[in-house]
């Protein structure tokens, strides 16, 4: 059962340029050295400098897995740590869990 990642980060106005080029690195580094999809979503409406990003997994034990292995990587802590300490603005962060609803299994003899 996949489960998604939703986090929202809001970056420093004064940072912007450097924390998206920063977000990009992340997502790229991410997609291509470990088993998971990375995606940037940003603001059409709301507040301009928050920003999302949605992490799928194929489940809770995988999540687990990708995670120690990411910050057991030291070219990504240097990616993470640069976001973290100098583009977003400290206690924006907010991540939230999500699992994919199944679809229920289909009656046998079901007429349609």
């Amino acid at each position: 059962m996949s489960v998604i990642v939703y986090q929202t980060f809001e970056i420093k106005q004064d940072k912007f340029k450097e924390g998206i080029e920063n977000l990009q690195e992340i997502k790229k580094f991410r997609n291509e050295n470990f088993h998971h999809k990375v995606e940037i979503l940003t603001p059409i409406t709301g507040k301009d400098h928050t920003f999302s990003m949605i992490t799928t997994y194929e489940g809770l034990a995988e999540m687990e897995l990708q995670n120690k292995k990411m910050f057991d990587d030291d070219e990504y802590l240097k990616l993470v740590e640069s976001f973290f300490l100098e583009n977003i603005i400290q206690g924006s962060m907010n991540t939230q869990f999500y699992r994919i609803m199944t679809e229920p299994p289909e009656k046998k003899g079901k007429e349609k």
